[in-house]
């Protein structure tokens, strides 16, 4: 059975496993070294009830992560949020991702929040399509944006208004 519940503390050690397994072998995300467990920790209280981190837990293992985060510190974007999503290597495909993006969905909706925000690498295109199936539209692309692996990378921005 899967869970999908706010994160906790206690949760943050397999949510920064979850998310060094990405930035290792991944381009889900930008960041190119490991998150120590101190940068995890300022990370986690930077969140709330505007902003909140869920996790995905099945048979007592955290199986993946979703959050939102502040877009900009600029007062005109108080009601935008960016969303990120993380599935345990081995776990995707198995419909966590679904699952984790509607509650975040939620979420944003019961925090007062008018859009989301998704950043997508190129090439990413199960997350492209998970995106758009939960009502995300692709808004542009930043052009060779970033380098990881050894080559540069656009991103899709991609984004959720709530109606």
């Amino acid at each position: 059975m899967l869970t999908v519940r706010s994160a906790t503390l206690q949760d943050l050690g397999a949510i920064t496993e979850i998310y060094n397994a990405a930035i290792l072998t991944t381009v889900a995300s930008f960041d190119t070294e490991p998150k120590t467990d101190a940068e995890q920790k300022r990370w986690f209280d930077h969140h709330g009830t505007k902003y909140p981190i869920l996790v995905a837990e099945q048979d007592n293992l955290i199986v993946g992560w979703a959050s939102l985060s502040l877009w900009s510190d600029r007062g005109a974007y108080s009601e935008t949020a960016e969303a990120s999503l993380y599935v345990r290597e081995g776990h995707q495909g198995r419909g966590i991702g679904r699952k984790l993006s509607e509650a975040l969905i939620q979420e944003g909706r019961k925090a007062g929040l008018h859009t989301l925000i998704a950043r997508i690498a190129d090439g990413n295109e199960a997350s492209i399509h998970l995106a758009e199936s939960a009502g995300y539209s692709h808004i542009g692309v930043m052009k060779e944006c970033g380098r990881k692996f050894g080559r540069l990378l656009d991103i899709h921005l991609m984004q959720y208004i709530y109606e």
